[in-house]
């Protein structure tokens, strides 16, 4: 039997397995096995915490719940960082993923809570970083579908595409992500954020998560959205991201980087027969 914790950042939820130790093999059909709410444990995304070799305290692996790799999950990144910040009893913890390292730290709130601010790293915003099909501007993309239109992309390690909406609730949301998602302009798909812009310093969004669907929280996602809303002057660069799971404070620092203040939370912890889901 293998041990498992199930975390959430705002509802955004996941399987976290420790691998470092010896486990048996995690394959694409195995991660969706365990990902499935119905015969599975149930989760948007399975995490597996690798050695994280020099200079970060553990490498985080993503799996989508379709089997894919993920590059970057800002909520899954505080996650961890709670994680191990609790083994190491330290405040701050480097997490090292495809995409790069991510040094995250410790704050409170004023009710002397625990917040984990994470830097995402910088905003890619070249059209090949995204990537996208072609050469076009990444502030405004040619691409439409169900009533939204002319989105902004940038990479926060992995794809994503953000729509400015007048009216979150009037979307069909589980309709048009999907489309959006497997659109040829995304050779890699991507993730659509639809985001309605309250002030200046404070956005609603929803997230299609690419190999996820919709979801409570994505972290990246609001990191996306924070930048791209930036971008074309319709916010600060300091922003509240209120998600459906709670919020989520960003900020797009001068030097490109991106920064993500929001909490982690263990749901319960369990044992798991890892032969008996299918590889």
């Amino acid at each position: 039997m293998v041990p498992f914790r199930k975390m959430h950042g705002l509802g955004n939820d996941f399987v976290v397995l420790d691998a470092r130790q010896a486990l048996p093999p995690i394959t694409p059909v195995r991660a969706a096995a365990l990902a499935d709410r119905r015969f599975g444990v149930g989760c948007d995304q399975l995490i597996l915490l690798e050695p994280g070799g020099e200079g970060a305290d553990v490498f985080m692996r993503i799996r989508n719940p379709d089997g894919s790799e993920a590059g970057a999950c800002g909520n899954a990144t505080r996650c961890v960082a709670a994680l191990l910040a609790g083994e190491r009893d330290s405040d701050r913890v480097v997490v090292r993923t495809i995409a790069g390292d991510l040094p995250v730290e410790r704050l409170r709130d004023g009710a002397g809570r625990d917040l984990w601010r994470a830097d995402m790293g910088e905003a890619r915003l070249d059209w090949r970083a995204v990537p996208l099909a072609s050469a076009m501007d990444t502030l405004h993309l040619p691409l439409a579908a169900g009533g939204v239109a002319d989105p902004a992309a940038c990479s926060m390690g992995n794809p994503h595409a953000t729509f400015f909406v007048p009216a979150l609730d009037a979307l069909e949301l589980a309709t048009i992500g999907p489309a959006l998602e497997h659109d040829p302009i995304f050779p890699e798909r991507a993730n659509i954020g639809f985001a309605q812009v309250l002030d200046r310093a404070h956005l609603r969004l929803a997230v299609w998560e690419r190999g996820a669907g919709l979801t409570l929280a994505c972290g990246s996602g609001a990191c996306a959205a924070l930048v791209n809303a930036a971008r074309r002057g319709l916010t600060d660069r300091r922003a509240t991201v209120s998600l459906p799971g709670g919020d989520l404070l960003i900020e797009w620092r001068e030097d490109g980087h991106v920064l993500m203040t929001g909490p982690a939370a263990t749901a319960f912890t369990g044992t798991l027969d890892l032969e008996a889901y299918p590889r």
